[in-house]
């Protein structure tokens, strides 16, 4: 059964004045929909990934080619980063609340999350991953790389991630990647990212 391109949760409007309407349809429309096709396109050429969810499918992404590791990851990556956003902000709560206190508080978590994604060479995702302690940590990866991949060096469960591509910000912010970061915070859907931090500790 072919991977389906997921249905935004709000709006293309929804995000702006932080991420414009022309950006997102652009982004949902053409971006993930590309990814989704070509994802479809390796599964169906390898018999083996049939029937197998994503997670499972980048859970062995170290054997896998580079058409279904990069569109799987894009696939991914896009469907959580439209649920991780919202347009009604707020603050962490709850047990993610404690978590981020114990990393240090939300100032240095931004800070290190801003400067990862700033940092990345190129392309790729800036993220807050848990572990099964419910310990975060901040990292980055390249291309459509993610912490759910086999081989990747930042591993645990995604609680926050921003795409760092230009397509992602170049329309409002130019080159300002910096000043993207720092404006994104503004449509953290920290119920969504609280309910994500939960599931990883519940195991």
């Amino acid at each position: 059964m072919a991977f389906e391109l997921p249905p935004l949760p709000y709006d293309y409007e929804a995000l702006s004045p932080t991420i414009d309407g022309e950006t997102m349809r652009f982004h949902h429309d053409k971006h993930h929909k590309a990814y989704t096709d070509k994802l479809n396109e390796g599964v169906a050429a390898n018999a083996a990934l049939e029937g197998k969810s994503i997670e499972d499918i980048l859970g062995q992404i170290s054997t896998l080619p580079a058409l279904v590791r990069n569109n799987g990851g894009g696939y991914w990556n896009h469907d959580f980063f439209w649920k991780i956003m919202g347009p009604n902000g707020g603050e962490p709560s709850g047990k993610l609340a404690e978590a981020i206190a114990t990393y240090g508080g939300l100032d240095k978590l931004k800070d290190e999350f801003n400067n990862r994604g700033a940092g990345q060479f190129g392309s790729g995702w800036a993220w807050v991953v848990a572990d099964a302690q419910g310990v975060l940590s901040v990292g980055s990866t390249p291309n459509q790389d993610n912490p759910l991949m086999d081989d990747v060096a930042l591993k645990g469960m995604p609680i926050l991630g921003n795409d760092v591509w230009e397509h992602a910000y170049y329309l409002t912010y130019r080159n300002d990647r910096a000043g993207y970061l720092k404006a994104w915070w503004n449509v953290v859907n920290w119920e969504e990212a609280g309910r994500r931090y939960e599931a990883a500790i519940a195991g």
